[in-house]
């Protein structure tokens, strides 16, 4: 019988310097439990030892499925594209490609971030341009502003601008294909290695035409809540906790937990934690629910990510909102 104490499992994140800036990975498949009974084990520790009681249905022998980052660009990142599934088995040999998904954070007022092509284009113009450095010229730069929601599904040609902090989640990837690094040196005085040909190999050519979601304000289990994103690999949401405990289900899913104002409360039969802003936990699937409270002010907000229970998930708990079935379709049909 499986005695492992159920709690929130607070994570001290992994921090990556980069040449443009730096990223945090907040909730990672090597990150380390940092408080309780199981302080000092990884996630792929607690997959082993704990199988469904942290991660329900999810196959426990494969890396924890969703990353969480907070990237900080002080200057632009590359220019770059990721696989799909069927890609990153196929010729990578690896289990899953990468969809991602950014909430801003904060952006400077002439921030941009590229998404896809001003216009449609092909393989063979795209190999031209790469050659003749007038790949910018076909470049969608699109406006951002702090608290959009943008939904990247794999293939999409993308880079976050300078001057844009923002919270990123994602399959559990690290595969990146590098088109352009904007002439940049690595830290190794050398450029960094480019990655033409695979990122031909998936780039969607069609013109770029998404923006910032549509986002959905609602109330469920007493707290309000944004619905960010809704896709096949994740759900985000931004919720609001007060002084008052509510109580949040699992639904047969670990959930992850990241305040970004205000530190929060999180309680389970099996312990609990305080999160500071920016410090992530999971409430593993088994703890069935966990409480939440702002703890030092009236109200705190944080981000809530967890792969869907099943795709009807989202519309079922919209619906239970209050939310029109009208605005429920549309909101889905974003993903």
């Amino acid at each position: 019988m499986n005695l492992e104490p159920l709690y929130p499992y607070a994570m001290d994140p992994k921090e990556a310097p980069a040449i443009w800036g730096g990223e945090s990975w907040k909730c990672w498949d090597a990150n380390r439990v940092r408080n309780g009974a199981l302080a000092g084990a990884t996630i792929a520790d607690l997959r082993a030892r704990l199988g469904p009681k942290l991660l329900g249905s999810i196959d426990a022998t494969r890396i924890f499925p969703i990353l969480t980052k907070i990237i900080d660009a002080r200057d632009s990142l590359s220019v770059q594209v990721h696989p799909d599934d069927a890609y990153a088995q196929r010729v990578e040999h690896q289990p899953n490609g990468k969809t991602e998904c950014w909430y801003i954070l904060e952006a400077k007022p002439d921030a941009h971030l590229i998404l896809g092509w001003t216009r449609d284009t092909t393989r063979a113009e795209y190999e031209k341009r790469v050659a003749d450095g007038t790949l910018g010229d076909i470049l969608r730069r699109v406006p951002v502003k702090a608290s959009e929601a943008y939904y990247l599904p794999a293939g999409t040609l993308h880079a976050i601008g300078a001057g844009i902090v923002l919270f990123e989640t994602q399959q559990a990837s690290d595969l990146t294909y590098r088109i352009f690094d904007w002439n940049r040196l690595g830290t190794d005085g050398k450029p960094r290695p480019l990655h033409v040909q695979k990122a031909a190999d998936v780039l969607n050519y069609h013109a770029g035409t998404t923006g910032a979601i549509a986002t959905i304000e609602y109330t469920f289990e007493s707290l309000r809540r944004t619905a960010l994103i809704a896709g096949p690999n994740f759900i985000v949401e931004l919720v609001t906790a007060t002084s008052e405990p509510a109580s949040i289900a699992t639904d047969g899913v670990p959930l992850v937990f990241m305040p970004l104002e205000g530190s929060v409360a999180l309680s389970c039969d099996g312990g609990d934690a305080i999160l500071a802003p920016y410090e992530a936990a999971i409430v593993p699937a088994g703890a069935e629910r966990c409480t939440v409270t702002a703890s030092d002010a009236s109200t705190a907000s944080f981000t809530l990510v967890s792969p869907p229970p099943d795709r009807n998930a989202m519309a079922a708990q919209l619906l239970a909102g209050n939310v029109e079935q009208g605005r429920i379709d549309a909101f889905l049909a974003q993903f």
